[in-house]
């Protein structure tokens, strides 16, 4: 069987009746813009990130990075969605770079996603177990090893996964609501009472000082840190209703909206604490105080109290929206038969409830075992389980993410002349997909200060190897499909269920 890269194959065969799908018109516009928001966790973004971004990055720069960030993803989201018009499917970047650079990228960075989305989960229920077991101590007396927090999580994340994308979608919409509210708070309180101590100030939000301080480079890398996973709406389309119209939306309402909201939250807290005690707040044994002390001086104590509970379960949000995502490429690998036995595995969903229920416990034993390692190894969950495996899982997606810009180029130049247009098919996804690599090359040469304490460790340096090595075997396991089973390779990144192939 000859195999054409740009043709998918026919709908209606028994290799398409043999699909197991995804339980449709499961969600609506809210709710895979939750789902999306989840993924980047505002308030873990907020007080973890921007304390660091002021002390090591770009100082008082740092609301002026996520200003930087915002425009440059936005850019990259014109192209991404011009691309969530035509085709929808649970693999997103997987099917996206299948039918623009073919099926052999498709299936390496089809791996380098689902990698990514694989090692988020464990990385977020490290920082979640750091967050609870801290806030228990330090608000009750209790002390409950992080490690029983760790298996918590992932009880809850297997089984909002276990009982289809509405159920998580309402834990998400509570979660996050809560701490979106408690920042907004906050921020809000801070505006009203003139500013600060000094006043308002408008050098924060200065895009030229994005570029300045100790490392900016390192600043704009924990800037696009911030918001990875907002991309994770394409995979909601085959479970939403009418996905050609609500994903486009809710990638750009993703973007937009928690740019803003970073840019006005980061700001307020710096001008709250005033800028020069800010940098030295940041800098201190308590970074947190950052946020903690604006928001007892303009909110009160109790809101500190409420926030410090919000960020154990806004870490809780973001890693269980990674469960999900995770889960559904897993399922989008096997339900295409890479290897024959997925099929009737991870490629299976519950007969009542529609979801990747065998993907979500695979992810969860594969959670497991890391987390289990890393336990072993008497690793920090803080400073080694976050930080190794998220610098890890974000070198891989900021990489998907440029092939995927320069896949809408090729996609739109062969296929749809009537959707061609000089900016959303051409210029934005060239301008994204270049600046993507420069995120790359940022994550590169800051890994080391990122990493902090475990600058030295073999995962971190591992890291560019461990992307290439999933790179490559994505590139060989489809090389070897296409000389020994060409029906299964021609199903590579096709979307098999005709209401969801490409229009």
């Amino acid at each position: 069987m000859a195999v054409d890269e740009g043709v998918a194959p026919a709908a209606g065969s028994t290799e398409d009746e043999a699909v197991h799908r995804l339980k449709p018109n499961a969600v609506g516009l809210l709710g895979v813009v939750f789902m999306a928001v989840a993924t980047a966790a505002p308030i873990t973004a907020m007080t973890g990130n921007v304390p660091f971004m002021v002390s090591s990055g770009n100082g008082i720069g740092a609301p002026a990075s996520y200003l930087v960030a915002m425009v440059v993803l936005a850019i990259f989201s014109v192209g991404f969605t011009s691309m969530a018009k035509h085709i929808t499917s649970t693999g997103a970047f997987y099917g996206f770079i299948s039918y623009g650079l073919g099926r052999t990228a498709g299936l390496a960075s089809g791996l380098l996603a689902t990698f990514a989305y694989v090692v988020f989960e464990p990385a977020l229920i490290g920082i979640f177990s750091t967050f609870a077991t801290t806030t228990l101590k330090d608000q009750t007396g209790v002390h409950v090893p992080w490690w029983a927090f760790a298996v918590l999580m992932l009880a809850i994340n297997a089984t909002g996964t276990w009982f289809g994308v509405s159920v998580a979608e309402k834990l998400l919409v509570v979660l996050l609501g809560t701490e979106v509210t408690v920042l907004a708070a906050m921020a809000v309180s801070v505006a009203l009472h003139g500013g600060g101590p000094h006043g308002f100030a408008f050098a924060p939000v200065d895009p030229v000082n994005a570029f300045k301080g100790t490392s900016a480079g390192l600043g704009l890398f924990f800037a696009f840190w911030s918001w990875v996973g907002f991309e994770s709406t394409a995979m909601y389309g085959e479970e939403s209703r009418d996905p050609k119209k609500i994903i486009p939306k809710a990638t750009m309402i993703s973007v937009l909206g928690v740019g803003v909201f970073y840019v006005f939250v980061s700001w307020m807290a710096i001008i709250g604490n005033g800028q020069a005690e800010a940098v030295k707040a940041a800098s201190s044994a308590n970074p947190l105080a950052m946020f903690f002390d604006p928001t007892e001086r303009y909110v009160g104590h109790w809101a500190v109290d409420v926030m410090q509970w919000l960020m154990i379960t806004g870490s809780l949000a973001c890693g269980m929206a990674f469960h999900n995502c995770a889960a559904r490429y897993l399922y989008a690998l096997g339900r295409e038969g890479v290897l024959t036995s997925l099929k009737n595995t991870i490629g299976r969903t519950h007969a009542r409830h529609g979801s990747p229920h065998i993907a979500g416990l695979v992810q969860t034993a594969v959670s497991a075992v890391l987390i289990a390692a890393f336990w072993i190894a008497g690793k920090d969950p803080y400073n080694a389980l976050y930080v190794l495996l998220a610098i890890l899982g974000t070198m891989a997606i900021l990489i998907v993410q440029a092939v995927c810009s320069f896949a809408v180029l090729v996609y739109f130049r062969r296929n749809h002349p009537e959707s061609r247009h000089w900016f959303r098919t051409f210029t934005a996804p060239l301008v994204g997909g270049i600046a993507m690599l420069a995120v790359v090359v940022l994550l590169v040469s800051n890994m080391s200060a990122a990493a902090g304490p475990e600058s030295g460790s073999l995962v971190l340096k591992a890291t560019p190897w461990l992307v290439a090595l999933v790179a490559a075997t994505g590139v060989g396991c489809a090389q070897y499909l296409k000389r020994r089973s060409p029906e299964r390779y021609a199903l590579l990144g096709r979307t098999v269920l005709e209401e969801t192939k490409e229009r």
